[in-house]
């Protein structure tokens, strides 16, 4: 690992925080968001990551990048960035478990058309936050000033994400067959999907208050959690429910010819997104196709797995519930 302020300088334009007493606050959120096999000089070029100590027969990397969306707009409103790092984490770190991966690493991009030393400290620290729980390091990233192409303050983020799996461990769903159950794993909410349509339905006024606050929830992340399920029971598949709805993102890990029928009055649905349906005049079909609608992960496990998974869950505090079934009608039917 690098020393001193070098670490923190690996992000162009933080370094305008010197002199700030955040900067030092800040420098100990990313240090501490690293693992042992990070190493190499953090203000230089690049980064290094040494694979070897994870001691794998056949190490297979996996990678993710994704972004928050139009998300980033809803902390803008409400002037808070703390947790929306969390969410850029999130949507890169749930996509690698679902093959079963260990997150290692994770670099951000930040663009904005002016600094702003308060949004930077905020959105880093979330950053930091989410690598810690999910078990990555924090390498690096880079912050790109842009005047003239971005609105004053106003800011983008992508995130890319690498993760480590054992060849003969990855589950990629060619193991599922009809029969098999769906558990659901509880969503903190609407999680980084469908900001544009929230933004529409809600007024400014509303997403200055409470809507907006419950909205801003970070993304769950999921990564601790269901590698201990992982290590616990037989999984066979594992959905990321994101944009699309389960509607698109079931049949993604599901062999050709199966498909998945849903009880939906097997969970419990927040009342916002009955609201959201009511205002946008959306379908049941529509809502499912859109938003996780409380469901941010799907797990395809056997029955006779079921109750050792929930009780595994239950120690990191999160609810699940048989869902529904795999069968054989090659398409998600929402019942």
């Amino acid at each position: 690992m690098g020393t001193g302020n070098k670490k923190l300088e690996s992000y162009a334009g933080v370094p305008h925080l010197k002199g700030d007493p955040k900067y030092n606050r800040l420098l100990a959120q990313i240090v501490n968001s690293t693992r042992d096999e990070a190493s190499g000089s953090f203000g230089g070029f690049s980064a290094c990551y040494d694979l070897k100590k994870f001691k794998l027969k056949h190490p297979i990397l996996v990678s993710s990048t994704d972004g928050v969306g139009t998300k980033l707009d809803l902390a803008r409103i409400l002037n808070k960035h703390d947790t929306i790092g969390i969410d850029l984490v999130a949507m890169s770190a749930n996509d690698l478990v679902t093959c079963g991966a260990q997150p290692v690493l994770f670099l951000d991009y930040f663009a904005t058309g002016k600094f702003d030393q308060r949004q930077a400290v905020e959105v880093i620290r979330g950053i930091a936050k989410g690598c810690r729980e999910s078990g990555c390091a924090l390498l690096g990233g880079e912050t790109a000033i842009m005047p003239g192409f971005y609105e004053g303050s106003k800011y983008d983020l992508a995130g890319f994400s690498v993760g480590l799996v054992e060849r003969a461990d990855i589950i990629d769903g060619k193991k599922v067959r009809a029969g098999h159950v769906l558990l659901g794993l509880e969503s903190s909410g609407f999680h980084s999907n469908g900001y544009s349509l929230l933004r529409k339905v809600f007024s400014k006024k509303e997403l200055s208050g409470s809507i907006g606050r419950k909205l801003l929830v970070p993304t769950r992340l999921y990564v601790k959690p269901v590698l201990s399920l992982i290590n616990s029971v037989d999984v066979k598949a594992i959905a990321h429910i994101t944009g699309g709805g389960m509607v698109d993102n079931l049949p993604r890990v599901l062999p050709k010819g199966l498909g998945a029928r849903i009880n939906k009055g097997s969970w419990p649905v927040a009342p916002l997104f009955a609201e959201v349906a009511k205002r946008a005049r959306y379908t049941e079909h529509q809502m499912f196709h859109t938003f996780n609608m409380g469901i941010g992960l799907v797990v395809v496990i056997q029955t006779a797995d079921v109750k050792r998974a929930q009780d595994v869950l239950k120690k990191f505090r999160i609810c699940s519930w048989e869902i529904g079934l795999v069968d054989r009608s090659g398409k998600v039917i929402i019942e």
